[in-house]
């Protein structure tokens, strides 16, 4: 399919940000799509308000008529909706390509990009590479669940430029013709299970991200995890690996407290973990990711070393909010799943008292309370899975639960329980839809509830 789509009768499914973003690089690109969202709740002026002002795109609520589904040749489908809807299978029989919003971005966007996913740790990691790229390269952009849309920024695009995209597991479902110049995944371990239903199901759609390279590509695989070390085996791509607990031929790796770039048996220390402003060794793994598709996007390595050195937490993501009264309290909204909560929990250095508990994705809590060790104190539950987390908890025999009503009463229990050198960790392992619009605004309200506490 050229990039002249003016003809084509496009259905964008839909109305959040993804199905806004597509509609609006659509109409730029002199097409008029027809956007389409089965929420009836809605109406069509609450709608095309979200829209660029003018926008003559069709907006269809509820029901789809018979004679859109049957002239559709473009669907876009926005991450949240998932590919195995009847409707949209149905349109798939009658011939329809299925796109997601990568695919569209991709389609009209220019340059070289570096596509990062994987489970844990990708927003840390593409924001990183982000910085590494703007050290060497003077056009840069930086898309994905981290500020701006891919969609948003694909027109802006020129062959000059190079692109960071943090990719997820959704948006690898509709890929066609993507392909990055580098792709990484960064870990596989379970979530989406609701979306993806089987872990077999949801490794082969993480792998889509190298489906379209070559050996001419490469692609950044995590040595450590059994998953993507035998993915690389199977790759098309060139491999770059790295590592936290093997030395490595080729690729990045941590010897003993040194983050070490090996290249044709070339050794070049990086950096001492002493000297990263990042907390916990999931980090160190993030870091050592961002190096190789630093290096593997042709950035020198004192570029990649002075940014690595600067870089700064991500907001959300263990992210330091205030001491009060000796109480240090750290935000990790972002912990939407129990692996990206572990590896906040052992990030913590003194004795813990941790917030849990939200929308219920259907997976089991049993590692999570595992991992507590001596470490956390107390847990305060909140939400969805509050039940089903404190039944695991007493299962395997920790019993300081409480509950809470609002994040508002979490954040005052926390304190009453909280002694001074302790600290308090917001890391729900569970997504915030149901009592929050997103992770987001969970954690902006934590931060706000935390500096109203009295010094």
């Amino acid at each position: 399919m050229g990039t002249d789509m003016t003809d084509k009768k496009i259905l964008v499914i839909g109305s959040g940000v993804s199905g806004v973003g597509a509609v609006d690089l659509l109409e730029k690109a002199g097409t008029a799509p027809v956007l389409y969202d089965s929420n009836d709740r809605l109406t069509e002026a609450q709608v095309r308000e979200r829209l660029p002002r003018g926008s003559r795109t069709r907006i269809i609520l509820g029901e789809l008529p018979e004679e859109i589904k049957k002239e559709t040749e473009l669907v876009i489908l926005s991450p949240g909706v998932p590919v195995d809807l009847p409707l949209v299978e149905d349109m798939r029989r009658n011939g329809a390509r299925i796109w997601g919003e990568v695919e569209l971005a991709f389609h009209f966007g220019k340059g070289r990009v570096a596509a990062i996913t994987g489970t844990n740790g990708k927003t840390t990691t593409t924001t990183l590479v982000g910085e590494i790229l703007k050290s060497w390269f003077p056009e840069v952009f930086v898309v994905g669940n981290i500020g701006r849309a891919y969609t948003e920024e694909a027109l802006q695009m020129t062959e000059k430029s190079v692109t960071a995209a943090e990719i997820s597991s959704f948006q690898l479902e509709t890929i066609e013709s993507f392909r990055p110049k580098v792709s990484a995944i960064l870990n596989i371990t379970p979530d989406h299970l609701d979306r993806h239903h089987t872990m077999e199901c949801y490794i082969r759609t993480k792998e889509l991200i190298a489906k379209n390279q070559d050996e001419t590509d490469t692609c950044v695989l995590n040595y450590d995890d059994e998953e993507t070390r035998s993915f690389g085996e199977r790759v098309k791509a060139s491999v770059l690996y790295f590592s936290r607990e093997h030395i490595l031929d080729q690729g990045v790796f941590l010897d003993g407290t040194a983050i070490v770039y090996c290249d044709d048996a070339i050794r070049t220390k990086i950096c001492d973990v002493s000297e990263l402003k990042l907390l916990g060794v999931h980090n160190y793994e993030n870091v050592m990711a961002a190096i190789a598709i630093g290096a593997a996007m042709g950035v020198p390595l004192p570029n990649i070393r002075r940014t690595v050195v600067n870089f700064t937490a991500v907001e959300h993501r263990i992210e330091f909010v205030a001491e009060k009264r000796g109480v240090a309290y750290y935000n990790d909204s972002k912990g939407t799943n129990t692996d990206a909560s572990i590896k906040a929990v052992q990030a913590m250095n003194r004795p813990t008292i941790l917030i849990g508990g939200g929308y219920d994705k259907h997976v089991s809590f049993d590692d999570w309370i595992e991992s507590f060790g001596d470490k956390v104190k107390w847990l305060v539950l909140l939400g969805q899975t509050a039940g089903q987390i404190a039944e695991t908890a007493r299962r395997h025999g920790f019993t300081n639960l409480v509950f809470a009503e609002s994040l508002e009463e979490a954040v005052r229990i926390c304190e009453e329980k909280a002694q001074a050198g302790d600290a308090v960790l917001l890391s729900p392992a569970c997504a915030s839809w149901g009592m929050f619009d997103n992770y987001e605004q969970r954690g902006n309200l934590f931060k706000k509830y935390v500096r109203e506490l009295s010094d």
